[in-house]
């Protein structure tokens, strides 16, 4: 078992849970990133709680930020940031004991706080989460960004063969190419059959999950938080299925002189712009502020995370940007029959964004962003 990507997948649940079901992206990474840098800090009943959000440790944490920060991944831009107001005593232990990679320095203005967010998210994000003014005494941040283009850019279709509301909502819809995109209809022991769409470049994957209509979406994006750190997607036989109408797609079977399967996936494109307030007791920030408070003083926090991405035809980009505030006051077998399966991603789905496993790294196996699609775009370049 591999500790971190589990323990970031633990986290991504707690996130989503907290924000529901509405359409949004998220970075549990990016929130997960922050906890870790402060946990050094946190004594007591605060460390166990911490330990607990975090999946592990508060130092074995620390270790795995460090590591993810001094060896970022090519397909990722990952930064982090820790601006005080002070740095005397215990202060200025903790601030030695973070990452080289780290920014340090004084509270930065808002303007340079923006400059920041732009320079460390391809310009995707142009405003710092929250308010900075004189009286911020500790400004702890994390950025995360992708911007990766399909090995092979989506086909468009018409949205007729959408069969829910979003056909009416959207003219055009994504279709996937032959080559260059995995579809599979696999079974999650929670979430039940999925329809599921892959593709990926560069070194970051992104995986689509749809399941029936009645299951929650904090069951639908675990269950695709799970499917997306399998490195090989385990489906269905077509030929294990009934033929005719599916959860999220339609089988169909036709003469041939093999015996073969094929899927073809439709989804909508997509763009989300989020604001994530992050005081929510499960998500571990107000220890992580009370920590921060022993060192540098008490005084009123907040927790916040601006996210952003677009999926579309020729590629996928998202950032984001978290900050912790503390104030003063396929297959051929023998001949036979061919089947087909179209999957249709055509009312709320999730998404995860992830490292697949390549060259040694750190950040294998990491979601890195997920989301929640329940608003789509139209399919253009």
């Amino acid at each position: 078992m591999n500790a971190l990507p589990d323990a970031i997948r633990g986290y991504a649940r707690r996130l989503h849970t907290v924000i529901g079901d509405d359409h949004h992206i998220a970075s549990p990474l990016g929130a997960w990133l922050v906890l870790a840098l402060a946990a050094p800090a946190a004594d007591g009943p605060e460390a166990a709680r911490l330990a607990e959000v975090l999946g592990m440790p508060v130092d074995d944490a620390a270790t795995a930020a460090r590591t993810l920060l001094d060896a970022p991944h090519p397909a990722v831009a990952a930064a982090a940031a820790a601006w005080t107001g002070g740095t005397g005593g215990q202060a200025a232990d903790w601030l030695a004991g973070l990452p080289d990679a780290v920014e340090r320095g004084p509270i930065p203005s808002q303007d340079e706080a923006d400059g920041w967010a732009r320079r460390n998210t391809y310009g995707l994000i142009d405003r710092f989460p929250g308010e900075i003014d004189e009286s911020l005494i500790v400004l702890l941040a994390s950025a995360l960004a992708t911007r990766i283009t399909w090995l092979r850019p989506f086909d468009t279709t018409p949205s007729r063969e959408f069969r829910s509301g979003w056909r009416d909502r959207v003219t055009t819809v994504l279709c996937t190419p032959d080559q260059g995109h995995h579809c599979a209809l696999v079974r999650h022991d929670r979430a039940g059959d999925l329809a599921v769409h892959r593709a990926g470049a560069d070194g970051l994957v992104v995986t689509s999950v749809i399941a029936g209509p009645g299951v929650a979406a904090a069951d639908v994006l675990a269950a695709a938080h799970d499917v997306a750190g399998e490195d090989t997607l385990e489906s269905h036989s077509l030929f294990d299925l009934p033929l005719g109408d599916g959860p999220s797609w339609t089988l169909t079977e036709t003469d041939g002189v093999a015996r073969t399967e094929t899927l073809t996936a439709l989804l909508p494109a997509w763009s989300a712009r989020s604001e994530h307030e992050l005081r929510a007791p499960d998500l571990g920030f107000a220890d992580a502020a009370r920590a921060l408070m022993r060192l540098f003083g008490e005084g009123p926090w907040d927790a916040s995370q601006s996210a952003v991405a677009r999926y579309h035809r020729r590629g996928f980009e998202a950032a984001a940007v978290t900050a912790l505030y503390v104030a003063s006051s396929l297959r051929l077998e023998s001949p036979g029959r061919q089947r087909h399966a179209l999957l249709r991603f055509d009312r709320p789905y999730a998404v995860v964004a992830s490292i697949p496993h390549g060259p040694p790294s750190p950040w294998i196996g990491l979601p890195v962003f997920s989301a929640w699609v329940t608003e789509p775009d139209e399919a253009t370049d």
